[in-house]
């Protein structure tokens, strides 16, 4: 039996994905676009703000994938291997984290528009990773300022966070003990 479910809410866990769990989640082409983004500017990761290198880059669901069940684009960041295991199926501390993941995304935003090379290698991500068009139109429309970017991703972060919260999902803090 094959059920078609079309996401149209980012805000509703990827339900049909927790029915029918993919076997292996594909994260190489988004690794991919963030080496190349280290390749052009030093990027800190937002947890234990450590230098990332293309040796120890991971890619982390800043809301669990266990709660949302999918890889999409405006929920997935860099980070070291050490820190997403540490961070694992936690949800980061909104008021300390949301603030550097909106940074490190814009700073992704503007390479987007101002690099051709950058701008393909997100298009190639955007094919697997972003599956509301909505959402692409809100947050990676050419032309937007810090302020707005921020804004629109909070729009669509927050309610899927405080879903997974409220779900019972653990806050965590670098560092702090578990």
């Amino acid at each position: 039996m094959i059920i078609y479910l079309q996401r149209k809410n980012p805000s509703v866990p990827g339900i049909a994905d927790k029915l029918y769990p993919p076997q292996e989640r594909k994260l190489e082409k988004v690794k991919k676009y963030w080496k190349l983004l280290l390749s052009l500017k030093p990027i800190y990761d937002i947890y234990g703000h450590e230098l990332l290198t293309s040796q120890d880059i991971s890619i982390d669901h800043f809301v669990p994938w266990s709660y949302v069940a999918h890889d999409e684009l405006w929920n997935l960041h860099p980070t070291t291997k050490s820190i997403n295991s540490s961070k694992s199926n936690r949800l980061p501390n909104w008021e300390i984290y949301f603030p550097r993941l909106a940074q490190v995304e814009y700073f992704s935003y503007e390479m987007i528009w101002k690099y051709n090379k950058i701008h393909k290698e997100f298009e190639k991500c955007v094919r697997e990773h972003l599956n509301n068009d909505d959402v692409r139109r809100r947050i990676y429309r050419e032309g937007i300022e810090y302020p707005e970017f921020a804004g629109e991703l909070e729009n669509v972060l927050r309610p899927v966070y405080q879903s997974a919260k409220n779900c019972g999902f653990r806050n965590w803090i670098y560092g702090a003990s578990s």
